[in-house]
């Protein structure tokens, strides 16, 4: 049988990615999907998978090698995998075992057995480390807080014999502060000494969104601009397009109409599809209109994106958010449908809330936060009639936003919101 070679696929517009860890060896048996290497880009931690089954004949790769679209890192021999899983593959040293634990949804670890006795200090959260995932489970299981360690290895990556000379002692692995530099850490606690307790490991999206959060709410001024919108003609008018789409298999939600109307206020205020320019001292404004959706899955916050929202109708949107929705929730978004976004909503309509304030997603320059609209009474000059307000919530990076902006485009968005016909102008 011949052999196929398997390459990196489309990965964006990362090249020259380091690999940071291979997960199978010649002679392992793949499925269809199963991890092969790790890839780590300045943004993403990504895995690369297997494009069909079979058995693992040549690794063409090793770790640290940098690779780009179309890349060979391997050769299959196709066919059945009934053999043996892959293993992941310790370059250096065997990893020490770990602990034995059942396993729950996606292969992680279960919880640790809730005890009274003084365990030591649970691990501090090593998401903006770079490290590798194995270097980092062998400091949790060493108890070796990798935040204190100075990497040695490419770009400053603290590799597996940082760990273990930190493990020994003192050396050039140990970090040394300096006085004053940086944000102050919160004291670590021992939380056991007050009652039971347990840890759990964060999932791999929230380590690798944490460090991207915490950059853009740390480098942006953010301000939140607070409005409402009267939906009661637009709820209705989203009720008669969504009985034909269940019969055709889709939903028609709020959402797609979000969408529609975000675009018709950037287009009046350009500022909101702008980034600053690396120097500061520009603006970079953007003539297309890509969205990015905050989706909620088991694992965390992830952002697909919908490109060119603005030659899009509501039906094409509405279905082109119900399968990127469900790629993300299964965990099978590629990179480059999390990339190009030029403004971004998160709904938490489903949910509920009365607001709430998004954390502009950077180089972004503003976000839509929506909450559960609700029933209110407002006065139309002769009487109190029930109308359903949505509550809007946008922040902004106050840098290139200032506050009547804001408001006139808040307002803008809710009056377009309030009367349907307008999305059409």
């Amino acid at each position: 049988m011949s052999l196929m070679e398997v390459k990196i696929p489309d990965i964006g517009d990362f090249k020259d990615v380091p690999i940071i860890e291979i997960q199978v060896k010649p002679g392992d048996v793949v499925k269809t999907d199963d991890p092969l290497i790790t890839l780590e880009s300045d943004k993403a931690t990504m895995d690369v998978p297997a494009p069909a089954e079979g058995k693992v004949v040549q690794l063409m790769v090793k770790i640290g090698d940098k690779v780009s679209e179309g890349s060979t890192i391997l050769q299959l021999e196709p066919g059945d995998t009934s053999v043996r899983p892959p293993s992941v593959i310790d370059q250096q040293e065997p990893e020490p075992a770990p602990q034995p634990a059942s396993k729950r949804n996606g292969g992680m670890p279960a919880p640790a057995a809730i005890s009274t006795a003084l365990p030591p200090p649970p691990a501090p959260d090593f998401g903006g480390v770079h490290a590798g995932p194995g270097v980092r489970r062998l400091a949790r299981e060493l108890g070796i807080d990798l935040t204190k360690l100075n990497g040695s290895g490419e770009k400053g990556r603290i590799t597996k014999e940082d760990v273990k000379t930190a493990l020994k002692g003192s050396g050039p692995a140990i970090q040394t502060p300096a006085p004053g530099m940086g944000i102050p850490e919160i004291p670590i606690q021992d939380f056991s000494k007050f009652g039971p307790i347990e840890t759990k490991p964060l999932s791999r999206i929230k380590r690798l969104s944490g460090p991207h959060l915490h950059r853009s709410w740390l480098n942006i001024p953010h301000v939140t601009h607070r409005d409402e919108a009267d939906v009661t003609d637009l709820e209705d008018f989203r009720k008669s397009l969504d009985a034909p789409a269940k019969e055709k298999g889709y939903r028609v939600t709020l959402l797609s109409f979000l969408m529609k109307a975000s675009i018709v206020a950037l287009k009046d205020y350009p500022e909101f599809n702008s980034s600053l320019s690396p120097n500061k001292d520009s603006l970079i404004y953007k003539h297309y209109y890509h969205i990015g959706i905050a989706v909620d899955t088991p694992e965390g916050l992830v952002v697909p994106v919908v490109r060119d929202v603005d030659r899009k109708g509501i039906s094409e949107l509405s279905q082109e958010l119900a399968a990127l929705s469900k790629k993300a929730r299964d965990g099978k978004l590629s990179p480059t449908e999390m990339q190009g976004a030029s403004f971004t909503i998160s709904s938490l309509g489903g949910i509920g809330g009365t607001s709430f304030t998004p954390i502009v997603n950077a180089p972004e320059v503003a976000i839509l936060g929506v909450v559960r609209s609700s029933m209110k009474p407002v006065w139309d000059g002769k009487a109190f009639q029930p109308r359903l307000m949505l509550p809007l919530c946008v922040s902004y990076d106050h840098r290139v936003i200032d506050g009547a902006l804001a408001a006139r485009f808040t307002r803008q968005l809710a009056t377009i919101l309030e009367d349907v016909r307008k999305l059409v102008l």
